[in-house]
């Protein structure tokens, strides 16, 4: 069995991708519960990735009015790296809406995805 402190330990060489602005294919109120009850998981067991990149819809995640935005500044605050696709932004017209991570290009994106051990896409 894995202690606790050892999964606390590999979760820095872990990145998260967000591709949706929730978490699953239900009816909205439920995706952005489970996003946001996915993000208190991660903070109530202190299991910190070492990035989570936002692409697609899951850019809106970000923004100004963000259902998760108080988790997301919390994880960003624990050092937690929240690296912003800068397409999807410019697509959605959000780019001047960002209130929490860096924005950076899908270069970014890949580069931090091969640098983690593991990759999670919810």
């Amino acid at each position: 069995m894995i202690s606790s402190a050892e999964l606390k330990a590999n979760s820095a060489s872990t990145m998260v991708l967000i591709n949706s602005d929730g978490m699953g294919l239900a009816e909205d109120p439920l995706r952005q519960k489970l996003v946001r009850l996915y993000l208190t998981m991660l903070q109530e067991n202190e299991l910190y990735p070492g990035a989570i990149g936002f692409y697609a819809d899951g850019v809106k995640l970000v923004i100004e009015g963000s259902p998760v935005l108080d988790l997301l500044k919390t994880l960003e605050t624990k050092g937690v790296r929240l690296i912003i696709c800068s397409t999807c932004l410019q697509y959605y017209g959000l780019t001047d809406k960002i209130a929490v991570g860096i924005v950076g290009g899908m270069n970014d994106i890949v580069l931090a995805q091969w640098m983690a051990d593991k990759v999670i896409t919810i």
